[in-house]
């Protein structure tokens, strides 16, 4: 494409007036391809604490944090959550095949490491988010002190990783019309969603042509070993497997998809340990937001690793 920016959509301001339950005020950065990327920057009255980067994933954005937030900045800590290229108030490129693997990496590294500067980070990722924010915390390990992964996972498509689950989902993505992220966070949700709040998560999008990258991230996962981007995670596992931080594994009791990843990252990484959250789905930060807040507030108070 010539001029990439002509194919380049911004959700009207508009769309979100008054969305329950955040009341963040934005924060913009400029990356490659003029691409503007928004994100959460929340900061306690007393400097001191952590900074805590809270990564979304398929189909939501930084609102999915808007109840964990709060209990971490009350704690003393800085919490930064972007919102991916594609989603919530960032630039969403209306060209479907622009969205890859590699460029979602980059998108995200030229956020939160060049235009931020992000150090000494606390990671705390969340489906999509753990695809992308793992493989940055493989390239750049110390920039991070500690990482928090929820209900996600790093596949290279070396195995049957996926299984029957994401055959349906993505067919689904694929197909359904339309479609809405609200519906896809309700019917992984526990227990009944306000409809103003699946409102908030639909709001990003004010017509199909907004929800290309929502549409080709399931496309993206590594489903066999030849895929584009298995070798790259191969590359980021032979970090993973040797990282020496803190590192815990979260799950919800009822995403049975996600959960045994959850287990099995554990057992990959030194010294990582998982925790199960009780009465909570795939979407954690819906189901139980304050046990989540609570699990990384504990976390980023343990005493630090001894070698």
């Amino acid at each position: 494409m010539s001029n990439p920016a002509e194919y380049v959509l911004r959700t009207p301001d508009e769309r979100y007036d008054n969305l329950p339950g955040y009341p963040f005020e934005p924060h913009y950065t400029e990356i490659s391809g003029g691409l503007r990327v928004h994100y959460v920057d929340e900061r306690p009255e007393n400097a001191g604490g952590e900074t805590i980067l809270l990564l979304h994933g398929e189909p939501t954005w930084s609102y999915l944090y808007r109840h964990v937030i709060p209990p971490l900045v009350a704690a003393g800590h800085r919490c930064v959550a972007p919102d991916l290229i594609g989603f919530g108030r960032s630039d969403k490129p209306a060209f479907r095949y622009g969205y890859t693997y590699q460029a979602h990496v980059d998108w995200l590294r030229e956020t939160i490491f060049d235009a931020l500067d992000l150090r000494d980070v606390t990671l705390v990722c969340h489906d999509w988010g753990g695809l992308l924010g793992l493989r940055l915390l493989a390239e750049q390990p110390e920039r991070f002190r500690r990482v928090i992964t929820a209900n996600t996972m790093l596949p290279t498509g070396d195995s049957d990783e996926m299984g029957p689950f994401y055959v349906q989902w993505l067919q689904r993505s694929q197909r359904a019309y339309p479609f809405e992220p609200g519906e896809v966070v309700t019917r992984n949700a526990v227990g009944e969603v306000d409809p103003a709040v699946l409102a908030a998560y639909n709001a990003p999008f004010p017509d199909e042509s907004y929800l290309a990258g929502a549409r080709q991230f399931p496309l993206l996962v590594p489903i066999s070993p030849q895929d584009v981007a298995s070798e790259p995670n191969r590359a980021a596992w032979a970090v993973l497997e040797k990282l020496q931080i803190p590192f815990l594994c979260a799950y919800g009791e009822r995403d049975g998809v996600m959960g045994p990843h959850a287990q099995r990252m554990a057992e990959r990484v030194p010294g990582a340990t998982s925790i199960m959250i009780a009465d909570a789905g795939h979407f954690l930060q819906e189901d139980q937001p304050q046990r989540l807040a609570e699990v990384i507030n504990d976390f980023v108070a343990a005493p630090p690793m001894t070698a």
